[in-house]
């Protein structure tokens, strides 16, 4: 946006005088510096709620497949190609976690930049069990399963915050806009009837 208005300032602004033309440039470095920052922080946060929306369809899926045999690697490659159309970005994290582990990278060290890429509490602690239970050989399956409803709580929790938060953000557009028009529509007629009344009578004293 600087360069946009260092490169062609004054024909299309009107030959402005220097101090308008300081305004412009600092309003322009301004915007081209914060805009970007706060496109990608809105970015990351829509792509952290789609991982928390996705993430306990996939551990479902993921319980199934352990208990019907597979391993935890298999698993999550099958859950990958599973979800691919329904959850895009999860997918493409989870072949992601396949690929490292093709490649030699032990299973710990995948899951854990799986955590790094995401950066969700859920999902770090998620992989702080499966490492866990993958050092000490207890069950995956049972693992999943009860990290599985937990995130299915968490997520009923945050739904029901929401909800209890609508009445509070409903209030400003009920006394601005729904109110003064539900005011019209009822008091307005009555009003209107009254004046013709009034006013004839007024006018003839």
């Amino acid at each position: 946006a600087l360069g946009i208005m260092v490169i062609i300032p004054a024909k299309l602004l009107g030959f402005p005088t220097a101090t308008t033309m300081t305004v412009m440039y600092i309003g322009a470095a301004s915007a081209g510096y914060f805009l970007p920052m706060l496109w990608l922080s809105h970015a990351i946060g829509r792509r952290k709620e789609k991982f928390l929306e996705a993430f306990p369809d996939a551990l479902d899926l993921m319980v199934v497949c352990v208990e019907a045999g597979l391993g935890l690697d298999a698993a999550i490659s099958r859950v990958s190609n599973e979800i691919r159309f329904a959850h895009k970005e999860l997918a493409e994290e989870f072949d992601l976690v396949s690929l490292e582990l093709r490649t030699g990278l032990s299973r710990a060290e995948a899951l854990k930049n799986l955590s790094r890429r995401i950066d969700l509490e859920e999902v770090s602690s998620l992989v702080a069990l499966l490492i866990q239970t993958d050092k000490f050989g207890t069950s995956v399956g049972q693992a999943l399963r009860v990290h599985s409803d937990a995130m299915r709580v968490n997520r009923q929790l945050r739904a029901e915050e929401l909800a209890a938060k609508l009445p509070v953000k409903l209030l400003f557009p009920l006394v601005f806009f729904i109110f003064p028009t539900l005011f019209v529509v009822v008091v307005g007629p009555a009003a209107i009837k009254i004046a013709r009344t009034l006013l004839p009578t007024l006018s003839g004293q």
